[in-house]
């Protein structure tokens, strides 16, 4: 790098050393905006499929019905699912009942058990006959645990089949639109098989393939100002997937709408143009603006060395922000005069008053 210095006489450096404000040259990676093909997807989408098997009755829903959560997308024939209902019912009234006969068996036993205790001491006790009672009294609890075991059988097959009764209503899981019908009446459906399926175009999302050396400006959970088919709009970096494509070496990174989307966005998977802040891949060096002057037609800067300004001439190549980026004259470190450069001379002694760029200069 060559570096023209242009030097006064020594009468100049006599003169008192005036105050002077200071900012460095420095090293930066240039920011800027990418224009970006993303699309619009949907946080939720996809298939409603029933829970249990039956056929289908009714499909209150139609393409393109806007439906509440919760609201019915398929009605099946519970006939079936409601006789298995009261028989199951049946048998939980049967358990009850063998647990009562238990318990009064049980009780009953217990009761012989102390008789033949209280007669303990006397001619009248057996000792053989008590410990047959002890052994009916054992065998009379275990059958009452059984038979408790099978009503809590019962209680549980009811609500299994109360709740296949419930699952032939088959119901929307989110609000959002019916995007396809997969049955009509009279089909038969298994368990887990697709009925209706649904978008949620009320959460709505920018999906952007992104270079993976760009994702530097773009931090996860962090506010961005985007554009969207010219609009701006606030976004939230949800994600970035940490899925890279081998072939593009682009990642998929996710914008999640602030204040909703814009009414450029009308559906799920639209093609808009976004512009991305991203970061460039190499360094430039950049100077504050008021540090430049003009002299006879040529940029020029003071730079301050050990409390003397020298003049340089600097060669700059458009701005960064608030800053010049500049190419020759100047050096990394470098402290230019930002402030009361307008009438020094070569070879001033000054004194530097502060450090930072001066205000509107982006230091």
């Amino acid at each position: 790098m060559m570096f023209v210095l242009l030097v006064a006489g020594p009468e100049v450096a006599a003169q008192p050393a005036p105050r002077v404000q200071v900012d460095a040259v420095r090293l930066e990676t240039p920011r800027r905006t990418e224009t970006l093909l993303g699309r619009i997807v949907a946080r939720r989408e996809g298939e409603v499929a029933s829970r249990v098997s039956g056929p289908v009755a009714r499909v209150p829903v139609r393409v393109g019905d806007r439906v509440r959560e919760g609201q019915p997308v398929v009605l099946l024939d519970t006939v079936r699912l409601a006789l298995e209902v009261e028989l199951a019912r049946t048998e939980l009234a049967m358990a009850e009942s063998e647990v009562a006969e238990a318990s009064r068996k049980l009780e009953l036993r217990n009761q012989e058990r102390l008789r033949l205790q209280r007669l303990e001491g006397s001619a009248a006790f057996s000792r053989a006959r008590f410990e047959d009672k002890l052994k009916e009294v054992e065998i009379a609890a275990s059958r009452l645990e059984a038979a408790r075991a099978r009503r809590e059988r019962a209680r549980v097959l009811l609500r299994f089949r109360e709740a296949d009764l419930a699952d032939a209503t088959i119901r929307a899981p989110y609000s959002g639109v019916v995007t396809r019908k997969r049955v009509s009446p009279g089909k038969y459906v298994q368990a887990g098989e697709p009925v209706v399926e649904m978008v949620d175009d009320g959460d709505l999302e920018i999906e952007a393939d992104i270079a993976a050396e760009r994702l530097a400006a773009l931090a996860p959970g962090s506010e961005v100002e985007l554009r969207v088919e010219g609009a701006p709009v606030r976004a939230l970096l949800r994600a970035v997937v940490p899925v890279e494509n081998p072939l593009t070496r682009t990642r998929a990174v996710r914008f999640a709408f602030l204040e909703g989307p814009p009414p450029q966005v009308t559906a799920v998977g639209q093609s808009v143009r976004v512009e991305v802040p991203v970061v460039g891949t190499r360094e430039v060096m950049t100077l504050a603006k008021d540090a430049v002057t003009v002299s006879g037609g040529r940029q020029t800067v003071f730079v301050v060395t050990d409390g003397v300004v020298e003049r340089r001439i600097v060669e700059t190549a458009g701005t960064l922000g608030d800053r010049f980026v500049v190419t020759e004259g100047v050096a990394p470190g470098d402290l230019v005069v930002v402030r009361g450069n307008e009438r020094l001379r070569p070879g001033q002694r000054v004194t530097v008053a502060g450090t930072g760029a001066a205000p509107g200069a982006g230091g």
